[in-house]
């Protein structure tokens, strides 16, 4: 493990005077005007073209080959699907900067004219509409714009990038199979791990950070209720899983709002229910899909075993023998705690007061959301990570939405696309900012 407290102390230091350099500044924001025209093509080319976790196979070969024509060595099939793309520029630092590169099923209801109308068969068969809900088409496009205008200003700059386009963050194993894959071994371990995220709640051109927790433990869980099935017109012969699985769903409610201490944060939220096959058949399961969101370890442990306490008691009520209560499996699509470094986040806060003005910049709160980012930093290297958020909304939109009241489209639903010009423009200058003040010769 390494020493932390050189480190931290260098990171306290004020930034150089890059951060100040207007020169530097309007160098950069120059570069990214020349590059829109051509980001926002391949912006809308990602938007359209989204694949499933895990099935990034034509979106990491047109990454790869972005990266490539930037002038970056670049190796594919890491950890999957992944992308790394790396450009030394003499000695100095190791900044990796990750894109994430999966879509969701979703069905897409923007009215774009670049919308996506793409529909395929996920990990079970099941054939679903995809879409990038959450943003990682301009997460990649601003990786690729980062790219080109480091490359371009490499006078201005020493050390090595490693930008990486990482699969399935999704379900929340990409980092971790880039990781054993070699990320850190094959290629060079960086000393500073930086990630951008769009953020639904904030207008496009602003950018927000927080110091330390950001993001929550998020686990999941699947609950199988079984039953003993029969002829809906004859429910006293059999054990109802329908009517079970309701009333595990409602006695679920009490853990966050009777069993979790007030101020700890907790969400349990059932997500999907599947069941039955025809309305005057009562089938023999009913499977719950949870997903469960916390910050401390106690209580994501307390919330745990309550959910398996409320599920056995529940179906011990209904009378079900010991051989049909449910079954409780917990897939691998967890994330941990993601801690963003606090003297790294500072220091880049510092930076983008310098780029954008203090109005433009925010301290936001942690999140319930989950993010895969978190594993960078919890290697026993322990390299400082910082992911940061970018402003996407119109902002006309979303000072319409505040006068109002009436909400926004949140990640993650069919209406959320980015404002794609003030976004992708200020997510690639933020993030060159960013780079380019751990990289500044010293």
């Amino acid at each position: 493990m390494r020493n932390s407290a050189p480190l931290a102390v260098s990171l306290t230091v004020a930034s150089c005077a890059i951060a100040q350099d207007a020169v530097l500044q309007q160098l950069v924001r120059e570069r990214v005007a020349a590059a829109y025209p051509s980001l926002f093509d391949l912006y809308r080319h990602f938007h359209a073209n989204p694949e499933l976790s895990g099935h990034e196979i034509k979106t990491a070969a047109r990454l790869a080959a972005e990266l490539r024509d930037a002038g970056y060595d670049v190796t594919t099939g890491v950890g999957g699907h992944g992308v790394v793309a790396v450009l030394t520029n003499g000695a100095g630092p190791t900044v990796l900067i990750r894109a994430d590169m999966d879509a969701l099923p979703v069905r897409e209801q923007t009215g774009l004219p670049y919308a996506s109308t793409v529909v395929t068969k996920d990990d079970a068969g099941r054939e679903v509409p995809v879409m990038h809900a959450c943003g990682h088409d301009f997460h990649m496009t601003a990786l690729v714009g980062t790219a080109r205008v480091l490359a371009q200003l490499r006078e201005r700059w020493r050390g090595t990038l490693v930008l990486i386009g990482q699969p399935a963050e999704e379900t929340g194993q990409g980092a971790r199979a880039m990781l054993r894959d070699g990320l850190f071994t094959r290629f060079p371990r960086p000393d500073f791990c930086l990630a951008l995220h769009d953020k639904a709640d904030l207008p496009a051109g602003d950018v927000a950070c927080v110091p330390g927790p950001a993001y929550a433990n998020v686990d999941s869980l699947d609950v199988i209720v079984r039953g003993v099935g029969g002829h809906g017109a004859w429910p006293h012969t059999t054990k109802d899983p329908i009517v079970l699985a309701s009333q595990i769903v409602l006695a679920l409610q009490t853990i966050v709002s009777r069993e979790t201490e007030p101020g700890q944060p907790a969400v349990v939220t059932v997500g999907a229910i599947h069941g039955g096959t025809k309305r005057n058949v009562i089938p023999d399961e009913v499977t719950l899909q949870l997903t469960i969101r916390t910050y401390s370890e106690e209580v994501r442990q307390r919330t745990l075993e309550s959910i398996r306490r409320i599920v056995r008691g529940q179906a011990l009520a209904a009378g079900l023998p010991e051989e049909r209560l449910p079954i409780l499996q917990q897939p691998e699509d967890s994330f941990a705690v993601l801690t963003n470094h606090v003297a790294l986040t500072q220091r880049l806060m510092t930076v983008f007061k310098a780029w954008f003005g203090e109005q433009h910049v925010h301290q936001a709160k942690p999140t319930m959301g989950g993010e895969d980012f978190s594993e960078y930093g919890r290697t026993p290297e322990q390299i400082p990570i910082c992911i940061f958020w970018v402003g996407a909304v119109n902002r006309e939109k979303f000072e319409q939405a505040r006068r109002t009241g009436k909400p926004l489209p949140s990640l993650h639903s069919p209406f959320w696309a980015p404002d794609p010009e003030p976004t992708i423009k200020t997510g690639v200058t933020a993030m060159c900012a960013a780079a380019l003040d751990l990289l500044a010769p010293r």
